[in-house]
């Protein structure tokens, strides 16, 4: 039974394997699960063993790019110093698109592959509570940093806003044109520049 249920789990992620390229190469309209299935190695059959249909497998995909931001952000909350729990989670942002694959090409197929349309609001909408979620947080913690005076007290939601924006900002011109910049060597100045935009 072990065996089995590992077995199940190798297929599982062969299919996001196989969906991650062909949404990337496709984009989402352009893909289908034949196409998909054929790039894994696999009939149709064991895509619809684990996925409903095509939304589902792509609400898996973009799962690689949310769960590892959900859980940068709990990390966030916990940060002893407010500032520094904010750098840390844009570090490992940026740290996450240059080392792990599936998360980036994850969010390259949610800001560059995807056409938004109304067939696909239910599966973008946890997207949008994410984007909610990682504005709260950050405003939380400005707000933390403003009670201890280490920002603006008038201005933490204006603040939150402005790391997001320059998070994907950096996120989606790297991913779009990844020739535009070094994103590597690039990272201390990003984070460097967060910084002092954020010190009072």
């Amino acid at each position: 039974m072990r065996r089995t249920k590992e077995d199940a789990e190798k297929t599982r992620l062969r299919v996001i394997e196989a969906a991650l390229v062909m949404f990337s190469r496709h984009g989402y309209s352009g893909t289908t699960l034949a196409m998909i299935a054929q790039e894994a190695g696999y009939s149709r059959g064991p895509i619809y063993w684990h996925f409903r249909n095509k939304d589902d497998l792509y609400q898996a995909v973009l799962e690689y790019s949310q769960l590892p931001l959900e859980a940068l952000l709990l990390e966030a909350q916990a940060a002893q110093d407010p500032i520094e729990g904010i750098l840390d989670f844009s570090s490992r942002w940026l740290r996450l698109l240059l080392e792990d694959g599936w998360f980036r090409q994850s969010f390259e197929i949610l800001l560059n592959k995807t056409e938004l349309t109304e067939a696909l609001t239910p599966t973008l909408e946890r997207e949008r509570q994410l984007t909610c979620q990682i504005l709260d947080t950050l405003t939380a913690l400005l707000e933390r940093a403003a009670q201890l005076q280490m920002v603006d007290e008038r201005s933490p939601r204006q603040l939150a806003l402005l790391v997001y924006t320059q998070l994907m900002g950096i996120t989606q011109s790297w991913l779009f044109a990844p020739g535009l910049f070094d994103l590597g060597s690039e990272h201390s100045f990003f984070l460097d520049n967060l910084r002092r935009l954020l010190q009072k």
